[in-house]
């Protein structure tokens, strides 16, 4: 058998998983008789929960576990640009004498507010959640944990303050600008603005750069990529047809540029496309895509130092920390004569 979770202990006795945490915590607004009853549905479960006694035992050697959480939706059947992420935070954890585990936070998981495990069995000293994840079930998340909680690649100035992202804004306002450069005056932008913080961000960097070059956006040229889910949708590209497309990431970018090839454009010398990222999802042909570059090594060196600082002194690292990147140049923008 398995080991045994709140969510299993809450199906047996019909509460929620909140109430089973509020009993065994000895949190309030749990009746006596509930909480009893609770506890011996754990017992005979054979639940355990960690005492603050042997977390302090486990830490005596100074090694400390960092729990990792990925939301499903950001993750495939290939290796996505967060699996990435969490490889090289869990490197970077070596060298800092971390364990860094990762639990993968499942739809129903987030639509219910069920605790991923290594939260709810209290085996970590910190968390770090990598992308995007709903304020509602942030909010459940810090309120039923006694460790830091640090965002990698999402900010919230309310609930998710304490995070590390790429510069999104001044990235894509120096992308749009190397556009500019190239002599390219009308371009789209290829991003569903609303799914995602880093996908706005992204498109008021690149409406920045449009507003100080005298350009107004035709409304079909901001086009969506992604229903309201973040799940990748076909691009219908415009019936005026841009200069240049300006894509939130390099997956949409070859998403794109495998459209325009199908209706007969060629990329870079009828239409040229930048994206964002400078990453090659496996298994996805090489478009060569000039874009952005996201500094993941120092991002997750950041979110880790920040999560050590707070679990040793829960006043240190915190804020927001902005991490810049660069420009690579590839072949899919037609340079300037």
């Amino acid at each position: 058998m398995g080991k045994v979770r709140m969510a299993d202990i809450a199906a047996k006795v019909g509460v929620s998983t909140v109430t089973v945490h509020n009993a065994l915590s000895g949190n309030k607004g749990v009746s006596d008789e509930m909480r009893e009853k609770i506890q011996k549905v754990a017992d005979e479960l054979g639940y355990h929960q960690m005492t603050a006694a042997a977390k302090r035992e486990r830490n005596k050697g100074g090694l400390r576990n960092i729990g990792v959480i990925i939301s499903e939706k950001y993750l495939a059947a290939y290796t996505t640009f967060y699996w990435k992420m969490y490889q090289e935070l869990a490197l970077v954890a070596t060298d800092k004498n971390c364990m860094a585990a990762v639990e993968i936070l499942k739809q129903d998981m987030e639509e219910n507010f069920i605790l991923p495990r290594i939260q709810e069995e209290h085996t970590v000293d910190a968390l770090i959640v990598m992308g995007e994840i709903s304020r509602e079930y942030i909010h459940f998340m810090k309120k039923h944990t006694d460790v830091p909680v640090i965002f990698l690649d999402f900010y919230d100035k309310e609930l998710a303050k304490d995070a590390v992202i790429a510069d999104n804004f001044y990235g894509m306002y120096l992308m749009t600008g190397y556009l500019f450069e190239q002599e390219f005056t009308k371009m789209a932008y290829v991003g569903s603005i609303h799914v995602t913080s880093s996908i706005m961000d992204r498109y008021c960097g690149f409406y920045k750069a449009q507003l100080e070059h005298g350009q107004v956006l035709p409304e079909e040229w901001l086009i969506e990529d992604r229903d309201e889910k973040g799940v990748s949708i076909n691009i219908k590209l415009p019936e005026h047809m841009p200069e240049a497309f300006v894509c939130n990431c390099d997956l949409t970018a070859g998403n794109l540029i495998v459209e325009l090839e199908k209706q007969g454009y060629r990329v870079p010398e009828d239409i040229s496309v930048v994206g964002f990222d400078n990453y090659l999802y496996p298994g996805f042909p090489d478009k060569k895509i000039t874009s952005y570059e996201v500094n993941t090594q120092v991002m997750v060196k950041v979110a880790l130092e920040k999560a050590l600082k707070q679990i040793k002194n829960p006043a240190s690292g915190r804020g927001l920390s902005v991490v810049s990147g660069k420009i690579v140049e590839k072949e899919s923008v037609r340079k300037k004569i």
